[in-house]
């Protein structure tokens, strides 16, 4: 049983086709009525774009949007779409998320967890730093971590700047308990996530909350170190070591983090945590992971829309990589000319070994190897935007009785589907997914061509009505108030056919 009126035995259908990645049942779906991309179902909430991008599957996603899903729609534990495929590392999907601009921030209802979280609790390196690619401008790694090299090395109480800084106050954003993305990636023994986060400036001294935590074993006020040596990772300890992490830091419990690692069996980090320990630490670079000019192809792809994906014509010049596009973009340097969708797919699959010749953080030019930093949106590219997502708020329009095409629109354009929707008025909105309880307050629709009229003008309409029977009660009267009732034919009136028939059938007989 769905949240909408005659909708619910399609809108089954989109969310059985979304988990199951059947493109073509949800296209012929949602070519049928596009306002089904924003059903959810009756238990879970979940939205046909949340079973989609917890499966992983992008094509689906990209249509969902096309046709007006929400992209920063929740369920009924707050969490986005976005969250779902961080969980699952579906890194084509968040990029595809990305691309229509949802909101990174959001955090779910039951722990406080953002989409940095869900990826970080899974090792989804890919994901998170598709997640943190909005931060993170498009300028040399030197530049990005010099002021942290001079605080390290005066050795001075005072916060550096990058505290301060809308990347560092994403990245160190505490969940449940206090526990960071730092913390959950110390804890299950990801290095790359533990390496790609102290890059982009995570703390990593910072605590979780003294009054409890979600994991009370390792005990309140515990820093990522005392996470790592639960964790029994090596690589983590030393990596959190190198970039200043203490030994001698104590949580609400008294513990050392050398005794949260004998408490739980890691006798191996014991030589490395003793406080007395003497060992070298190994030095790392900057992570593989880190990429600079993400942000700047994440604005063009954005300004240009979906004229990237599109073929080249004859007379454009064609991307050298993928030999199918036009080129849009050029990259910083050597000047060599990509499509959008090879350079965005460089920049998000990219993992540089750190022995390479060329800075941290860029990425290499697939004809030339040298190290870019960021694209340029080349000058004869006009800009267009994506077809971004029908912001309909609560109610959608209503798709039982499509509006006639114009016949200027169907001359111009003889491949737009029948039932597509031109402009969409605020006046003809009919309560098709308004709220996940239709019963408590099912407003009146009317599908004609007309504004369906408000609840005032319902009132007095009724007390005309009801004046007139009182003044003629004649046949005229009747005549007149039979064509009213026929006039305001509901949605729900229209599945009611086949009861309909019969009963004129056995009138009829």
């Amino acid at each position: 049983m769905g949240n909408s009126f005659g909708c619910s035995a399609s809108g089954e259908r989109l969310v059985s086709a979304a988990r199951d990645g059947d493109f073509v049942e949800a296209k012929m779906l949602l070519d049928c009525n596009p306002c089904l991309s924003k059903y959810s179902t009756f238990g879970g909430l979940n939205s046909p774009l949340h079973f989609a991008a917890a499966k992983g599957h992008n094509e689906i996603v990209a249509l969902l949007l096309e046709n007006g899903a929400d992209v920063n729609s929740r369920n009924y534990c707050g969490q986005t779409a976005l969250m779902q495929a961080c969980r699952y590392g579906h890194w084509e999907v968040v990029q595809t998320l990305l691309l229509f601009k949802c909101n990174v921030i959001r955090a779910d209802y039951l722990s406080g967890r953002t989409a940095l979280h869900f990826a970080a609790v899974n090792g989804h390196v890919r994901c998170m730093r598709l997640v943190v690619a909005d931060f993170v401008p498009s300028a040399p790694f030197e530049s990005l971590n010099a002021q942290t090299i001079s605080d390290r090395s005066d050795g001075s109480n005072a916060k550096p700047k990058f505290e301060q800084s809308v990347l560092s106050k994403f990245v160190n954003k505490a969940a449940d308990g206090g526990i960071t993305a730092l913390h959950m990636a110390s804890l299950n023994g990801y290095f790359d996530s533990v390496q790609l986060l102290l890059d982009l400036h995570a703390n990593v001294s910072a605590v979780t909350f003294h009054y409890g935590t979600s994991m009370d074993l390792i005990g309140a006020g515990s820093t990522p170190l005392h996470y790592a040596a639960c964790g029994g990772n090596l690589k983590c300890c030393q990596i959190l070591l190198a970039r200043g992490a203490s030994r001698l830091s104590l949580n609400c419990s008294g513990w050392l983090p050398l005794d949260v690692a004998r408490m739980w069996g890691r006798h191996w980090l014991e030589p490395l945590l003793s406080p007395n320990c003497n060992m070298p630490v190994p030095i790392f670079p900057p992570s593989n992971y880190l990429s600079l000019p993400l942000l700047s192809v994440l604005n063009i792809a954005r300004d240009c829309g979906s004229r990237f994906l599109a073929t080249a014509s004859d007379d454009a010049d064609i991307c050298a990589v993928c030999l199918e596009r036009a080129c849009f973009v050029a990259a910083e340097g050597c000047e060599h000319e990509l499509c959008v969708r090879c350079a965005l797919y460089l920049c998000s699959t990219s993992n540089i070994p750190s022995e390479s010749s060329i800075r941290p953080g860029s990425i290499p030019c697939p004809l030339c190897r040298h190290g870019i930093v960021y694209f340029v949106k080349l000058p004869g590219s006009s800009s267009k935007e994506m077809h971004s997502p029908l912001s309909l708020g609560l109610s959608t329009p209503c798709m039982l009785h499509p509006r006639e095409q114009d016949t200027s629109e169907a001359v111009g354009s003889p491949n737009t589907r029948k039932n597509r929707v031109a402009s969409i008025s605020s006046d003809i909105f009919c309560p098709v997914t308004c709220s996940p309880f239709p019963s408590v307050a099912i407003p009146m629709c009317t599908c004609s061509e007309g504004p369906s009229p408000d609840f005032d003008s319902l009132e007095s309409e009724n007390q005309k009505e009801q004046s007139m029977r009182r003044s003629k009660p004649g046949t005229r009267g009747r005549e007149k108030t039979k064509g009213v009732r026929l006039e305001k034919t509901t949605c729900s009136n229209m599945f009611r056919g086949r009861r309909s028939c019969s009963t004129e059938h056995k009138c009829n007989a």
